[in-house]
C-alpha cells in the first residue's frame, strides 16, 4: 500500500518514523516500544503494515522482537575488545550494561584430536562441554562452547552453572588469573539452534571466535567456540 500523496510505501512511513524517533531518543536503547495495535493508530494504517515496518527495522538491527513480550530497541553496537586479557563481563560492564551468563547445557566427552592439541592433552582424555548464552541486559551476544580438562575441573558444568562466569568458575578451582593465548575470527550464516538463542532471523550473519585460554605457568586452560551476533558487537583488535 502506498500514500498517493507522498509516493512513500506507508510501511516505509511508518519505518522512518520509529526510526527517527530511535535517532531522536524517544525510544531508548532497550525500552519496549508501544504494541502494534498502538502504532497502528498513530499511523492511521493496519496492523500488517506495522509488522512489515517492524520487520524492515529488525532487518536493521535496529530493534528486536521477544516472543510473548514486544519489540524492544536493540542497544547500540558493543565494542568488544580482543587482547590478551579478555572477560566478557568486564567488557560488558565497563559499557554499563548487566552482563548475564545462562548455562544451556554441560556435559562430559573425549577429546577429539584437535581439542587434545588446544589443551595439552591426550586424544581420548574426558573434557567438561559448557555450551553457555551471554547476553547485555536483555539483549543476548553470543553463545560460547567452552572445554576443559574433566581431570582438572570435575564437575565444572554444575559450577558455572551456579555463577555464571568462567573467570569465577576457574577462581573456584584456585585460578585467580589467566590470558589468551590465541584468537582466530572468522564469519559464518547463523545456524537454527543459534538463531534461536539470540534472537536472530535465520540467514543472518556471526563473528565466530576461535580462542585458546591459559594460566599464569602457560598451561592450557580452556578452548572456545563462540558465536556472537555481528549486528550487536564490534570486534577492536588492540596492540598491545
Amino acid at each position: 500500500m502506498q500514500d498517493m500523496v507522498s509516493g512513500v510505501a506507508l510501511w516505509r512511513q511508518v519505518a522512518d518514523g520509529i526510526e527517527r524517533g530511535i535517532a531522536s531518543g524517544t525510544f531508548a536503547a532497550g525500552e519496549r516500544l508501544p504494541g502494534e495495535t498502538e502504532i497502528a493508530e498513530t499511523y492511521r494504517v493496519n496492523r500488517h503494515t506495522v509488522r512489515r515496518a517492524l520487520a524492515t527495522l529488525a532487518e536493521r538491527g535496529l530493534v528486536r522482537a521477544e516472543r510473548g513480550s514486544g519489540t524492544y530497541v536493540e542497544a547500540p553496537r558493543l565494542a568488544y575488545p580482543l587482547r590478551s586479557r579478555t572477560r566478557f563481563s568486564e567488557i560488558v560492564g565497563a559499557g554499563g550494561r548487566e552482563p548475564r551468563g545462562q548455562l544451556i547445557g554441560a556435559f562430559e566427552e573425549p577429546a577429539t584430536r584437535e581439542l587434545a592439541r588446544q589443551l595439552g592433552l591426550k586424544t581420548g582424555a574426558p573434557l567438561v562441554r559448557i555450551d553457555a548464552l551471554r547476553s547485555a541486559d536483555r539483549s543476548p551476544i553470543c553463545i560460547g562452547t567452552t572445554w576443559l580438562s574433566a581431570e582438572r575441573f570435575p564437575d565444572a558444568g554444575r559450577i558455572y552453572e551456579t555463577a555464571r562466569s568462567m573467570t569465577k568458575l576457574l577462581a573456584h578451582f584456585g585460578v585467580r588469573d589467566y590470558r589468551r593465548a590465541s584468537t582466530r575470527v572468522t564469519a559464518a550464516i547463523v545456524d537454527a539452534a543459534d538463531a534461536g538463542r539470540l534472537d536472530l532471523a535465520l540467514g543472518r550473519p556471526v563473528l565466530v571466535v576461535d580462542s585458546t585460554d591459559i594460566d599464569a605457568d602457560g598451561k592450557p586452560l580452556l578452548t572456545t567456540h563462540a558465536r556472537f551476533a555481528a549486528e550487536r558487537v564490534e570486534f577492536l583488535v588492540e596492540s598491545i
